[in-house]
């Protein structure tokens, strides 16, 4: 190479260099001006602290039914036992208050206090007019949303969801293999020693959350924070690590007149209540009780005399009752203690969700607030909740109740937690077109879940079937074996197709081969589009779903091969581009395509809510890198490789910033991987030689991408950042060894658990027999075997010369998938994700390039015969000449 080419290639790394650094330092530098710039930043739904805001109505407290005229006399029952009360000299007042960024209106005290009321089971399909009154008109002026309560296991049992609560991140009682099903849960004792703490402290220390259970119970203790619990759950909220509930407690009646009286007699005084109302359960998986130590003292109930016995619908045998009546129960004991509420304190907050699950299956349950804590904004006929931690109006998670709580009560939030604070978003519907909308997204959830097993396979059986076709049907020496016995049938048709195979053009297969590869490689896409249609609705709504993705499948497919742009390249063009263009567009708007899509989130896993999920960003990625080969490949052979390496640029710092930025993609894993990937496609389409150094220099500049989202995303409020920014105070607090060992159990997990591991192994098999290893031996002179005939030789041409950039995809694709296996904790998802849509688009360009073979007259761009005269030797050597 001469010193000339040297230095221009020196320049251009360098150009390269400069353009990546400024990419990192721009969103480094563009937060601290936002920061400095005067003005409010408040998000939609967020409002001033406390002041004149706090006269906001209790509309839609009175609209439940709570009367408006003045509390009455205290009951008997009425907690008179303080279980710890704040250290002497502590405020009475709320303590330090929040970030604003948490804060979304007045903040609770005594005189307007936050009632948070706790229930399990109930979702919004539940709730009507005439059945549950309360709920509905508790939602019907609210601010609603489903929430998602996926704890440590697959369901969360009443403990569970309190505990989350109680710690601001998944934590959970023992496994309900200990008991058989789910414990019922204890009232605490006299001294406030909550039962079972131990036990959820050991399962807090198993798991690999980094719980703290007593989190919020010690804050409020802190701060001395007047609380009160009634009822066991929600001792459990208030409980501190020690297990011993702050503040006052009482007993939760099952009766609502006495639940109502208890209330009403234990909030006064207080800036914090929390009430356990019970839960749902179904049929057959009702709540053990789990033998107590000798040694707790629990609290006495009053005489049955004085207190109405619970119902027999109340009553848990071996089967539940009618989840109608369970559900009628609580709403029953949601009016009373709102009535009590609303007499005592007209000016209260009040939070209601559904912390658990009625059985084994995990869904997404009720959650409603209104009060002035929640903002002086909320509509009257109310709104969607809204958190950071889904960005999906309408969709919270329970770990958002903690740092809600805190923000309510001026209090400082923890940057640790695993939630953020509620607040609303208006969505112009009235309440029960709200609450049958949400019903709605329930029901779109749930219909996909046992959808998605059977899809996955399917993708796995279409691809290893393409797969086992190519072998077999592309082996030269299975064709000659089989134009060997055709020809021993005699003339007539089994003669010419022996003659066919022979001649190494089957056009008439090689075509169905071309189809039927670039049609599965546009399912993926496909079945984020058919998730437009309300497919949920239907009767059979999987064999909706799986028809219209086969229908858009094919559409697709047939605009790829039947347009324009045929040709050797067009069809991957058309594929990848819509795809990287879909995943695009859908995560600039809020990635809602994505919610309950086959490919996509699921919400009642609690995984992520937004941004690039593992399957999105692998098809990203794939379909990325092969948009990047598809606009550079025509720069290349007209020579221009500069340009084409700076097409290949434009297309990865578009992705890399799609990806990686907390406001878009938010995936710590992506840049990593992403970066490498196209620097790697990036200099070998200049032609330069990859060496050890390069590919360390690789390596750090990934390395220092994702460092550098991540702490862009730290430098923001603790409120507003993502899972990047959350991962970095993990780091500084300790946690980074939990992470990395949760993430490495999932990965191999999924490693050796997963269908999908086929899928990866098949097309990196492929990949290598058909194409890498004799192109190989093409490039050394030596026999390809069966499939040398598959990338030509020096008399016919060859297929790295008629796609300049296809070894270097090759070596890209395997860089980014390879390091996204490495470093997700989804592990082989990513690879043979991104091997889904890449290795049937590039059985089409092979077979693409034998058809141009074969038909010189066929359709197809000028790439598909490179081999014409004119052309400079140097550009037909390939890249892999040039870097020598």
């Amino acid at each position: 190479m001469s010193r000339r080419r040297q230095r221009t290639q020196r320049w251009v790394v360098i150009v390269l260099a400069a353009v990546v650094t400024l990419a990192l330092v721009l969103p480094l530098i563009a937060p601290l001006v936002a920061a400095a710039a005067p003005g409010p930043t408040a998000s939609a739904g967020a409002a001033e602290t406390a002041g004149p805001a706090a006269t906001t109505d209790s509309g839609a407290l009175a609209s439940a039914g709570a009367p408006t005229d003045s509390p009455g006399a205290p009951v008997a029952g009425a907690p008179t036992d303080r279980a710890r009360t704040p250290a002497a000299g502590a405020p009475t007042d709320p303590g330090t208050p929040a970030d604003p960024g948490t804060a979304a209106g007045a903040t609770a005290s005594p005189s307007a206090p936050l009632v948070v009321i706790g229930t399990g089971g109930v979702r919004w399909e539940d709730l009507s007019a005439l059945a549950t009154p309360n709920l509905w008109a508790l939602a019907e002026h609210g601010a609603s949303g489903n929430m998602v309560v996926r704890s440590v296991r697959s369901s969360t049992c009443p403990a569970d969801g309190w505990l989350a609560l109680s710690a601001g991140r998944r934590a959970a009682d023992l496994p309900t293999g200990t008991y058989g099903t789910c414990r019922a849960l204890r009232e605490a004792g006299s001294d406030g020693a909550v039962p079972g703490w131990s036990d959820y402290l050991d399962a807090a220390a198993e798991a690999s959350y980094d719980a703290q259970p007593g989190l919020l119970g010690d804050r409020l203790a802190d701060a001395g924070m007047p609380a009160v619990a009634v009822g066991a759950g929600a001792a459990i909220a208030l409980a501190g690590s020690d297990g011993v509930v702050t503040g006052e407690h009482t007993f939760a009646p099952v009766s609502p007149t006495r639940l109502g009286e208890q209330v009403g007699a234990a909030l006064p005084g207080h800036a914090l209540a929390v009430v356990d109302v019970g839960t749902v359960r179904d049929r057959n998986r009702p709540l053990v009780l789990v033998p107590e130590s000798a040694s707790v003292d629990r609290t006495d109930e009053p005489d049955p005399s004085e207190t109405a016995p619970p119902s027999s619908g109340e009553a848990w045998l071996l089967a539940s009752p009618e989840r109608a009546e369970q559900v009628a129960g609580v709403d029953a004991r949601v009016g009373a203690v709102l009535e009590a509420v609303q007499a005592a304190s007209p000016q209260a907050t009040v939070v209601l969700g559904s912390l658990a699950d009625s059985g084994t299956r995990s869904l997404m349950q009720v959650a409603v607030a209104a009060g002035p804590a929640l903002g002086p904004d909320l509509p009257a006929d109310g709104a969607l909740l809204d958190t950071r931690s889904t960005r999906q109006p309408g969709m919270l998670q329970s770990t958002d109740l903690t740092p809600t709580v805190l923000g309510m009560l001026g209090l400082d939030v923890p940057a640790g937690l695993a939630g953020a604070p509620l607040g609303h978003a208006a969505d112009g519907r009235t309440g029960p077109e709200r609450v049958a909308y949400l019903a709605d997204v329930n029901a779109h959830a749930v219909a996909v879940r046992p959808l998605t097993g059977p899809f996955y396979s399917a993708l796995v059986a279409m691809n290893l079937l393409l797969y086992g076709v190519a072998s077999v049907g592309l082996n030269r020496r299975w064709l000659d074996r089989t134009a060997a016995r055709l020809e021993a049938r005699g003339r007539g048709l089994p003669g010419r197709v022996a003659r066919a195979l022979r001649s190494g053009r089957p056009g008439g297969m090689l075509r169905v081969l071309r189809a039927v590869a670039v049609g599965v490689g546009a399912v993926p896409v496909a079945s984020y589009l058919a998730n437009l249609l309300p497919w949920w609705r239907a009767d059979a709504p999987g064999l909706v779903l799986f028809a219209a993705t086969a229908v858009l499948a094919a559409a697709v497919a047939a605009a790829a091969l039947l347009g324009p742009w045929r040709g050797l390249l067009g069809p991957v063009a058309v594929v990848a581009g819509l795809t990287a263009a879909v995943l695009a567009v859908d995560v600039l708007t809020g990635a809602t395509l994505q919610v309950s899509a086959l490919m996509g989130v699921q919400p009642q896993v609690g995984g992520r809510f937004y941004g690039f999920n593992n399957s999105s960003f692998a098809l990203f990625a794939a379909a990325a890198l092969l948009v990047a080969m598809c606009l550079a490949e025509p720069l290349v052979r007209r020579g221009r490789r500069r340009a084409a390496a700076a097409a290949v640029g434009a297309v990865g710092v578009t992705a890399v910033v799609l990806d990686g930025l907390p406001a878009i993609g938010a995936d710590f894993g992506g840049p990593p991987a992403l970066v490498p990937g196209f620097l790697v496609l990036g200099l070998l389409t200049l032609g330069v030689r990859l060496t050890l150094r390069r590919v360390a220099g690789v390596l750090a500049a990934a390395a220092v991408v994702v460092v550098g989202f991540s702490l862009v995303d730290w430098l923001r409020p603790p409120a507003e950042r993502s899972h990047l920014g959350r991962f970095v105070e993990t780091v500084l607090d300790g946690g980074l060894w939990s992470v990395v060992g949760r993430k490495l159990g999932q990965n191999l997990a999924n490693l050796f658990g997963s269908p999908l591991t086929f899928l990866a192994i098949g097309g990196i098999v492929l990949v290598v027999v058909l194409l890498s290893r004799p192109l190989r031996d093409a490039a050394r002179g030596q026999d390809g075997g069966a499939y040398g005939w598959l990338v030509g030789d020096g008399a016919v041409g060859r297929i790295d010369r008629a796609a300049m950039l296809l070894t270097p995809l090759l070596v890209a694709l395997g860089v980014t998938l390879g390091i996204g296996f490495v470093l997700n904790d989804s592990g082989i998802v990513i690879p043979a994700i991104g091997i889904s849509v890449a290795v049937p688009l590039l059985i089409s360009v092979v077979t693409g390039w034998l058809l141009g073979r074969q038909d010189p007259a066929a359709p197809g761009p000028p790439e598909g015969r490179a081999d014409s005269p004119g052309r400079s030797d140097a550009l037909r050597a390939g890249p892999q000449a040039q870097a020598r």
